[in-house]
């Protein structure tokens, strides 16, 4: 019997796509086909991997309106943002084009009389690309651009809560006319993804998820030794330091903990302030959440919409609940934001003082609109607190003096240090995690690498 794959809207509870689970036989001809067309893709030229690429982002900027309207009913990001990552996605993988040719070519050795020594960078063969609903667009792209320009095939496996738009991202390229096979859009149950994830002809792996997914993929790929990059959990710090601007430190802040409604890998979970700007840190970080708009994503005056769903809700008020029970102080009253409703996917942004590192709040992945605020007496305390976490994606500090912010920020255990700033993607940047936010690379000349195998070229003449 075919099994169903059915997302449901955040907005308002209602079955928005239906689609049919790929059974094992479908599986195992879509990693057929994908084995096949990238013998033949392997050879295609740069150039014209370039120009496929490049249409496709065309293609798919097109659809920008539709596209974004789309992403707001599958996973709630209010309409006003749906087409930033639109943008973010052609300006991603604009930029991925634009370095493949350094990125992707010959590494040539000193001169030795009587040989020529080179090192080529080949294509591994089929990747896997398992894409997250948060940021449903432009994740997958840092991998599948890439990817193709280093002369692989993909499978793009996308969430089921945004089926859309791994159908749309292909179906851009195959307007831009990327041959048959080369990039293929699979409707696959967690079961079958797996199953995918141990076949000998899947070379490369890139998953974004959870931590408990993510092990589950690294089991299914145990000793096959293959290429395997895992984005995982985050619960990225922010320390504001005495000599910060705390009016920008407070609006930058409140923008990274609540942006998607706290549903972004790097978004800032919690916050250490300098006792000696903490009181009017607390007043200007709370005054701008309390101008947030919470409300249906489709209407354009939200600017705060609804978590992923219900279930989500109910387990991050689990969170917000047992801090209040243990000490924590809630410093926003939830009957202020008409929308916040028990049982539904809507809940009112939260700020808790009165936190510490014995609560949930504090220490698990949160993934929701809720930030976790400690006083502390400066640099030593914070970097303690900073690190002390199973996490590391990114950190924030925040300081007039940025010298020192970034000397500190060397002694801060995470993938990326924003001094001044915070949630952001530079796709110059290379962007990684420690400890238990995964392992591998994406973004900068280094996102090429979980794509490419090197073999060196010893040539003697005759």
């Amino acid at each position: 019997m075919t099994k169903i794959q059915k997302t449901y809207s955040p907005l308002d509870g209602s079955l928005y796509v239906e689609r049919e689970l790929y059974d094992k036989d479908q599986m195992t001809a879509a990693l057929k086909k994908a084995k096949a067309a990238q013998i033949q893709w392997a050879k295609t030229p740069l150039a014209e991997k370039q120009r496929i690429c490049l249409a496709a982002i065309e293609v798919f900027e097109e659809n920008k309106a539709i596209i974004a309207e789309e992403l707001c009913w599958q996973m709630g990001r209010p309409i006003r943002y749906a087409e930033g990552e639109v943008s973010s996605f052609a300006a991603r993988a604009r930029y991925m084009v634009s370095i493949s040719d350094a990125c992707l070519s010959r590494i040539e050795t000193t001169e030795k009389e009587g040989f020529t020594r080179y090192i080529e960078k080949c294509a591994v063969g089929v990747v896997f690309v398992i894409a997250p609903w948060n940021y449903p667009i432009h994740t997958p792209i840092n991998s599948i651009i890439p990817a193709l320009l280093a002369g692989n095939s993909v499978l793009l496996k996308h969430s089921a809560q945004t089926p859309l738009c791994g159908e749309r991202i292909v179906e851009a390229f195959k307007k831009a006319g990327l041959p048959e096979g080369v990039l293929q859009n699979l409707v696959l149950s967690h079961e079958l993804t797996k199953t995918l994830a141990q076949q000998e002809e899947v070379q490369s792996i890139t998953f974004t998820g959870s931590v408990a997914a993510g092990t589950e993929i690294e089991k299914a790929c145990a000793g096959r030794f293959i290429n395997l990059t895992l984005e995982l959990g985050g619960k990225d710090p922010a320390y504001v330091r005495g000599d910060a601007d705390v009016s920008f430190a407070a609006e930058s802040l409140a923008d990274g903990a609540f942006f998607n409604s706290g549903q972004s890998c790097c978004g800032i979970e919690r916050i250490y302030v300098h006792e000696s700007v903490y009181e009017e840190f607390i007043s200007k970080f709370v005054m701008q959440v309390k101008s947030y708009v919470l409300g249906c994503s489709n209407d354009h005056n939200t600017t705060l919409g609804p978590v992923v769903r219900s279930s989500a809700a109910r387990q991050i008020r689990e969170q917000i609940s047992e801090a209040i029970e243990s000490g924590a102080v809630p410093l926003i009253d939830a009957a202020e934001f008409s929308m916040d409703q028990v049982g539904t996917a809507y809940l009112a942004p939260q700020v808790l003082t009165g936190v510490d590192h014995s609560m949930r709040i504090m220490r698990e992945e949160t993934f929701g609109p809720v930030v976790g605020i400690m006083k502390v007496s400066g640099d030593e305390e914070a970097v303690t607190l900073m690190n002390d976490s199973d996490f590391g994606l990114s950190a924030a500090i925040y300081s007039k003096d940025t010298s020192a912010a970034s000397e500190l920020g060397k002694e801060v255990e995470t993938g990326t240090v924003f001094v001044n700033r915070c949630d952001f993607l530079d796709p110059e940047l290379v962007w990684t995690g420690v400890k238990n936010t995964g392992r591998g690379y994406s973004l900068s000349v280094r996102g090429f690498d979980n794509y490419t195998q090197l073999k060196s070229f010893h040539i003697k003449h005759a």
